[in-house]
């Protein structure tokens, strides 16, 4: 009985820290700085910009699904074993 406590207040215990999250704006640590502005660029990013994916990072779908099942085409690269 004293191990089922014991684990259930571990467990408990680690998501209530687990759920202290930073709520304000994020901030260099003290001493150092943001990135160094890109050769051409006519500022240096701010931390935000940094936060935001490039869009390469997350593309946005541009095939439509399709919406019923279709015949496949003959595919003359779709050879059986030899």
């Amino acid at each position: 009985m004293r191990k089922l406590t014991t684990a259930t207040l571990g467990c408990a215990l680690s998501l209530t820290i687990a759920a202290c999250g930073q709520r304000e704006d994020l901030e260099p640590l003290a001493g150092s700085s943001l990135p160094p502005k890109a050769y051409g660029e006519e500022s240096q990013p701010q931390s935000a910009d940094l936060l935001e994916p490039e869009t390469l990072a997350a593309p946005e779908r541009s095939v439509e699904l399709r919406r019923r099942s279709e015949e496949r085409e003959d595919d003359p690269f779709d050879l059986p074993p030899e």
